[in-house]
């Protein structure tokens, strides 16, 4: 009788697993301290947002002398676009192999579906081919959020010190001829009765140095938008930028340097748009035409309907998709090729139809029914689900795109123009000793390149998406 409560005991101490709900694996760590813990075993690393460089040109690149052969490692590549993040930062993802290509002979890295191409992951002495693409974490452009120097401390016509080296903190270049500084958002250019901090009167009363003048505007940058802003500091330079910068048919020079810099000359935006285009790259071809609202003063710009009957101006614009779509939102590139007022955020919200991050102007009918709630996407390169998280401690209410009223998502990011002290003297002399100049005094590139940093709000919202959860 004992050997059958024996047998009975045993049994039921043994444990039965269902077939539907195996039991899940445990794991003993050890701990610092030498504490044993027994848990599931430890999560794989989460899907990563990726950010997709442009492709290899192939040739010189502006304001960059290359090595030996002109051979330029995938390293000096990452380094040249991402010119104003740390190298340390750039070498420490290569060194983790989170940097990742995909070589031109294998098409398009989006396909229709959203999913992406294979890539490899590559070191830092790759030598890049023309039309490779470079991949790498969105974590990688994180920046450090600044408390400082967000806004013009005062309004006033005459700034104090203080006010003059915040401005002159905001200087990113300065020669004989030109001056490019770091635009704040909500700064005005030009001034009129009721704006006394424009951009133009500041410059005038802090950023004269040693001329007897202030610097002059010679292009456009909204109010709300930010980024680098080009000044020219003598009257020739004033002329020979504002000429650069119009639209009109530029007859070619006896100088084939000059031809070739001003050819060369561009400007890349970065912007956080409501959706994402449909096709990651491309050019828009919509002309502009200026139109008045019912109150007679407010002016509107819209795109043109060819109806022959209101006047328009040609207008293009090139794009390109960043990365993926996070949060309903998407970061692009934007280049744009004729200089038309408010030509970016028309073409992004009427023609792509992804208005603008903070464009209540022309993006209002999206912002008014948009949700800024998390919610959950699919990341390209592996099909897994991740979604928006807040980092702690990141104050969101600065108008990122998580704040009640988010600010204008748009910065002039990369610039790059002719040396205009350079060519400035050349191009006052004669033709016949036009080429003997050039060339006995060649001082400095033909061509200089700027990067800028991104406003506080656009660093919080970039920030908030390169964060995820699986």
């Amino acid at each position: 009788m004992w050997k059958k409560q024996a047998e009975f005991i045993w049994l039921s101490s043994i444990r039965h697993y269902s077939r539907i709900s195996p039991p899940r694996p445990a794991v003993i760590r050890v701990s610092e301290k030498k504490v044993a813990h027994l848990g599931p075993p430890k999560a794989g690393p989460k899907p990563r947002q990726l950010l997709s460089l442009p492709p290899f040109p192939g040739h010189n690149l502006p304001g960059k002398h290359w090595g030996r052969q002109g051979h330029v490692t995938a390293v000096s590549w990452v380094k040249y676009y991402f010119d104003e993040v740390q190298d340390s930062v750039i070498q420490s993802h290569f060194n983790k192999g989170l940097v990742q290509m995909e070589c031109a002979n294998m098409g398009d890295s989006f396909v229709e579906q959203g999913q992406m191409k294979p890539i490899r992951k590559i070191k830092t002495n790759e030598v890049m081919e023309p039309g490779a693409r470079i991949f790498l974490p969105v974590s990688m452009v994180e920046g450090r959020i600044s408390k400082r120097y967000d806004t013009i401390p005062s309004g006033t016509l005459n700034p104090n010190a203080d006010e003059i080296d915040y401005l002159r903190r905001l200087v990113k270049y300065r020669d004989s001829a030109i001056l490019v500084l770091n635009k704040p958002p909500k700064v005005p250019l030009k001034g009129n009765l009721p704006v006394h901090n424009s951009m133009d009167a500041l410059a005038a009363a802090a950023l004269s140095y040693d001329n007897n003048e202030g610097p002059k505007l010679v292009h456009r940058l909204d109010r709300e938008s930010s980024g680098l802003l080009l000044m020219g500091r003598t009257k020739e330079s004033v002329s020979l930028l504002t000429w650069l910068f119009s639209d009109v048919n530029k007859s070619k020079s006896l100088s084939k340097a000059w031809n070739d810099a001003c050819e060369a000359m561009y400007q890349r935006y970065w912007a956080l748009v409501i959706g994402s285009p449909r096709e990651k790259q491309g050019i828009i071809r919509a002309p502009l035409s200026k139109v008045l609202l019912d109150d007679g003063k407010t002016e509107r710009i819209i795109l043109a309907q060819n109806s022959g009957l209101e006047a328009s101006q040609e207008a293009m614009t090139e794009y390109r998709v960043l990365g993926p779509m996070i949060n309903g939102c998407s970061w692009i590139e934007l280049r744009p090729l004729t200089c038309r007022k408010h030509q970016l955020r028309v073409h992004c919200a009427e023609a792509l139809g992804t208005p603008i991050v903070g464009d209540y102007k022309y993006g209002w009918f999206v912002h008014r029914r948009w949700k800024q709630m998390p919610r959950v996407d699919i990341e390209p390169t592996s099909g897994k689900p991740y979604k928006l998280r807040r980092p702690d401690g990141l104050d969101v209410q600065k108008g990122s795109v998580l704040s009640k009223v988010p600010l204008l998502h748009l910065h002039c990011r990369e610039l790059v123009l002719p040396n205009i002290a350079k060519f400035i003297n050349v191009l006052n002399q004669k033709s016949d000793n036009l080429f003997p100049t050039l060339s006995s005094k060649p001082d400095g590139p033909d061509l200089l390149r700027f990067v800028a940093s991104m406003p506080s709000h656009m660093k919080i919202s970039w920030n908030l998406m390169s964060s995820y959860l699986v």
